[in-house]
């Protein structure tokens, strides 16, 4: 498996790789998989061994209605890539992931991981504080149109 270059790894980076589904932010286990350096059936193993450290509020695997729009947003062969639905990792479920794998590349990329997810949270966060300002800002303007 080809190593992803440290310069390339960056919050900003792996944001993109953050979904929404269900309203909880998560990743693909294949893109955990390629991030940890292991195979994404290795992952998976590991994860079905350790199923007691993966809460539903830390992995869950997407329903097939969520796994056949997520293949139409990104234009996927019907002859490749994966015919399950996939695993889904919430922030903790990266960590754990990491943990039960227990490798160095693993542990390493798990901090990248945390960050990106964390800094994706504080956007989001900043996005809402803007948007009560705006609200907060248009019902003066009204009142004061009103007056």
């Amino acid at each position: 498996m080809a190593e992803i270059p440290k310069a390339a790894l960056t919050p900003q980076s792996l944001g993109g790789r953050i979904l929404v589904v269900r309203g909880q932010r998560v990743m693909l286990d294949s893109d955990l998989a390629k991030l940890y350096e292991v195979e994404t059936k290795r992952l998976n193993e590991q994860v079905k061994r350790n199923a007691g450290r993966f809460p539903p509020d830390f992995m869950f695997q997407m329903t097939p209605d969520e796994f056949s729009d997520l293949k139409s947003q990104f234009a996927t062969s019907s002859w490749g890539g994966t015919r399950k639905p996939p695993l889904l990792f919430t922030e903790h479920g990266a960590i754990m992931a990491a943990a039960v794998l227990n490798s160095d590349r693993a542990v390493e990329m798990s901090v990248y991981v945390v960050r990106a997810f964390v800094q994706l949270r504080e956007v989001l966060s900043s996005h809402k504080a803007l948007t009560q300002k705006l609200d907060e800002l248009e019902r003066r303007v009204t009142h004061h149109d009103d007056s």
